[in-house]
């Protein structure tokens, strides 16, 4: 079997666990992630690798080195996906991590340092709104305690999903490996942008990572009958909720030049019905950016209209901070690698902010990281859409083959 033909089976083998009729359906701690994540377990096995699951349910597999005490070459990224999402988010990376364990055993090629793959636990902040769960906690740096109570749509907790899975909240601590050192950690990921699109490159040499800042706001008002109440006496939470929305949207564009984001991705009314003024809404904000003080201006203006609305149409408004995190500079010493492995292929490459975060980010603790970028069609992801030819998908890997051999020091 050819290896294009070898790895179209394996990523087919990958979102053959889905629980959705659109897009690829596959969030983290559910039947579907988890079943996934033991089929990618089988797979690693097969090739003689070493596997476990760590107290959050990462997988680390293990193919070890001709000297076992040096630092691990790691390779790595996350199997849960977005409702709805697409079929390369995350599982690009973590495949692509197995094809080249592949290539190495039919090569029958020994390394001096260990290779690991890791499959990281809810990248997607979709379920529970916090993003690179898994990362944060092999790095050492998880605030669990913000995490306890957090529900997803079903009202489940983040508590509860773990023990569904048979993994305790108190022992998440137990995944940190923040005392280790890696020899290098590589992330092929797709773009979810257009520029590599649009300028006709193959490869995206990510220098650095924009960070979010992560909100649930609540606003209150009073429900009232929608055919009796007089305007003028209404205490609409919508409308207040309304107008930081439009708010947010002003601050934001005001520091676009500082490529900073703003989003409110969810807005729920809960027991909303279509003759009821609207008492309580629930807002979920997203603030990210590469530079922390243009992301500070815009939750700024935020805050200062949430104190506006309030006290101009008499609700109330409260804030929890669920996440928030720094941007993140990549190595220069990998990114100048992964430039001369391009120069030498002839690959068009382009370097890049990424404005999306990545599991890479939490692994700059532990040593030099790398994050290299494939083509998005037409800048599509989170979206049944999704897609990146299984072509580039190759040249990436053949990419991220020679960058892990460069550090792990191929014996023939």
């Amino acid at each position: 079997m050819d290896r294009k033909r070898r790895y179209e089976e394996l990523l087919n083998n990958m979102n053959q666990y889905n629980s959705g009729t659109k897009g690829i359906t596959r969030v983290a701690f559910t039947n579907e992630e988890q079943a996934c994540s033991h089929a990618f377990m089988r797979l690693c096995k097969n090739e003689g690798l070493e596997i476990r699951m760590d107290y959050c349910g990462n997988i680390i597999a293990r193919r070890e080195g001709k000297q076992k005490n040096l630092p691990p070459v790691v390779i790595g990224s996350h199997l849960d996906t977005v409702y709805q999402g697409g079929k390369y988010d995350g599982v690009v990376g973590v495949t692509a991590g197995l094809e080249v364990i592949k290539r190495l055993n039919e090569q029958k090629l020994e390394t001096e340092h260990p290779i690991e793959i890791i499959s990281f636990a809810c990248e997607e902040s979709s379920r529970f709104g916090v993003s690179t769960v898994g990362s944060k906690a092999m790095a050492g740096t998880l605030q669990k305690e913000k995490y306890r109570h957090l529900k997803d749509k079903d009202g489940i907790t983040f508590e509860k999903a773990l023990s569904l899975c048979a993994l305790r909240f108190d022992q998440l601590d137990l995944a940190s490996r923040a005392t280790e050192r890696f020899q290098a950690f590589f992330e092929l990921h797709i773009e979810q942008g257009p520029i590599l699109m649009n300028t006709n490159k193959k490869i995206g040499i990510v220098t650095g990572v924009a960070a979010p800042v992560r909100f649930i706001i609540e606003v209150k008002g009073a429900a009232s009958h929608s055919g009796t109440t007089p305007m003028n006496m209404r205490k609409d939470a919508l409308l207040g909720a309304s107008e930081l929305a439009l708010a947010l949207e002003e601050a934001a564009k005001e520091e676009q030049h500082n490529g900073t984001v703003a989003t409110i991705g969810v807005l729920s009314i809960p027991m909303g019905a279509m003759n009821v003024v609207p008492g309580t809404v629930e807002m979920k904000v997203d603030i990210r950016s590469t530079s922390t003080a243009s992301r500070n201006k815009v939750l700024t203006a935020l805050l200062k209209k949430m104190e506006d609305v309030q006290e101009r149409r008499g609700l109330t408004i409260t804030s929890q901070e669920i996440s928030k995190e720094e941007p993140v500079q990549l190595s220069k010493e990998l990114t100048f690698q992964i430039e001369k492995i391009c120069l030498e292929k002839k690959l068009p490459y382009q370097w890049m902010q990424s404005g999306a975060g990545h599991d890479a980010m939490n692994m700059t603790s532990f040593g030099p990281v790398g994050l290299i970028f494939i083509p998005s069609l037409n800048g599509i992801s989170h979206h049944p859409d999704e897609h990146t030819d299984l072509d580039d998908i190759l040249i990436g890997i053949d990419v991220l083959e020679a960058a892990v051999l460069q550090q792990a020091i191929a014996v023939y």
